[in-house]
């Protein structure tokens, strides 16, 4: 596994000038503006037989700017600056890349390196808007130190807010990030950021890896925010999604190029049975380039802290970790069902970050248990900082499903609570999103149930549910926080 990722690391210092210059290509790739207003763009779409820019800025013509063929797939254009150095493309404008397929048909679709893409109300794809502000948000406040140990407040903009509508970056930023520091936390991770068309999905069918979602707001909506948690001294994580893509084509990666690869990889392989997706190929330069791009950008250009990469167990298995149970034997991790090419690539984005931003933390949310993940990459491992401790809130679901409470057996709770790979750090939790969105209840509701609509007043009398219910809640919390790992995690609401 080593020796798998250090030859693919020298392959990148060989043959495009170091790490640092590969995983930068979202300065080039994309549209990307010169300082004398010039306009440069650049794609790969290997699979097209001719690449166009059309847009409000040449009234939608779809063949006055074609892209020159390069070598490897690659298209470039460049639009010099108008008059006055003013810029041919307007912040604001919409744009598309038009591919002329293999088969003739052209085909109409967003760059992969898009950074805001906007759905107007009575429409249901979104449109590409070309983001160029005269001028962009400037972070005031340096980025909190590393911490020794996390305080997680994991949270979603768009629910963050009693209202019956989808809440705002202002909002969180004005009334929910003080809540949180009152509480005590010193991490905020954010779901559902990057840009998803489908809004229930929750952030996990991405369509836009490289744009802020705008149903909240504008990208320097997102970038204050972020902001105004460091100058109180949280720290600010991305939940990234890097394991699939939404399968989507006019406003997703899928057919980009008018091939069913592109991306991802070919035929059933590069489809994700459970979640109806599509698989990157990690083996490809390209799809590598792309995702330890996206990673950069978020740290440098939004200021993230850090990383939670979420379905890391679809990416290090063949068979995805469908229909399989893990025990723990060790030839459940370690065969030819593991999948090298996905490993390699996270160690590669974990040693990245490691190198560049050395203050930046990485979580991987991983139910397999796979050995040595959260060990250095020197030592043969995958180089995370920190792993979800995925069993414990199961555990306490089961417990509470199917144990009478004088039956419940506290050496079985203190085994699953403290039962973790050895010099790994965990971050443990009683419930996160896992268990309280996706068609489940909360602890709250598993314990107190309908009494929860109607007991939880102080001006009702306390029944015996409620009080069962509250003093289970904290100790449940209590135990968790204290056994179960070097950190701690809780979602909110």
């Amino acid at each position: 596994r080593y020796s798998l990722f250090y030859n693919r690391l020298k392959n990148i210092e060989e043959n495009e000038g170091g790490l640092d210059k590969f995983s930068k290509s979202y300065k080039t790739f994309g549209v990307n503006q010169f300082v004398d207003g010039g306009i440069y763009c650049k794609e790969w779409a290997p699979g097209a037989e001719a690449v166009f820019l059309a847009g409000d800025f040449n009234g939608w013509n779809p063949f006055s700017h074609p892209y020159k063929k390069m070598e490897y797939g690659k298209w470039e254009l460049f639009i010099p600056p108008g008059q006055d150095g003013y810029p041919p493309v307007s912040h604001g404008s919409k744009l598309k890349v038009v591919i002329r397929a293999q088969n003739g048909e052209l085909l109409y679709r967003i760059s992969p390196w898009a950074r805001y893409v906007v759905r107007d109300e009575d429409k249901v794809n979104y449109d590409w808007v070309h983001w160029n502000p005269p001028q962009s948000y400037i972070h005031k406040h340096p980025s909190p130190k590393r911490l020794k140990s996390l305080r997680i407040y994991e949270s979603h903009v768009g629910i963050a807010s009693p209202e019956g509508k989808v809440a705002s970056y202002k909002n969180f930023t004005y009334n929910v990030l003080p809540r949180i520091k009152d509480l005590g936390y010193n991490c905020v991770q954010l779901m559902a950021i990057m840009e998803h068309a489908y809004y229930a999905s929750f952030g996990y069918q991405v369509t836009s890896f490289f744009a802020a979602s705008s149903r909240y707001g504008t990208p320097d909506d997102l970038k204050e925010m972020i902001d105004v948690a460091h100058s109180m001294g949280i720290t600010v994580l991305l939940d990234v999604v890097h394991s699939h893509a939404s399968k989507n084509s006019e406003d997703g990666l899928n057919k980009f190029d008018g091939t069913d690869s592109c991306f991802f990889h070919s035929g059933p392989k590069g489809t994700h049975q459970l979640w109806d997706s599509r698989l990157f190929d990690y083996a490809n330069w390209e799809v590598l380039r792309f995702l330890l791009s996206n990673l950069r950008m978020w740290i440098e250009d939004y200021r993230f802290d850090g990383f939670r990469f979420d379905g890391v167990t679809s990416m290090l298995y063949h068979h995805h970790g469908i229909g399989t149970g893990f025990s723990g034997d060790y030839n459940e991790y370690f065969g030819l069902h593991v999948d090298e090419d996905a490993l390699c690539y996270l160690m590669l984005a974990n040693h990245m970050i490691n190198f560049l931003h050395p203050e930046c933390i990485t979580i991987a949310e991983d139910v397999s248990g796979m050995p040595a993940l959260c060990r250095p990459i020197a030592e043969g491992g995958g180089g995370f900082d920190y792993r979800l401790a995925m069993a414990i809130p199961d555990k306490w679901i089961q417990i509470i499903k199917e144990l009478k409470d004088e039956d419940w057996n506290m050496g079985n709770i203190v085994h699953t609570l403290t039962n973790r790979r050895y010099e790994e750090k965990y971050i443990a939790y009683a419930e996160s999103h896992d268990q309280a969105l996706v068609g489940d209840k909360t602890l709250a509701f598993r314990l107190m149930d309908a009494e929860m609509y109607t007991n939880m007043s102080v001006l009702s009398p306390l029944t015996p549910v409620i009080d069962r219910g509250i003093q289970l809640h904290k100790m449940i919390r209590l135990i968790t926080h204290a056994l179960g790992g070097e950190s701690y995690l809780n979602f909110m609401g």
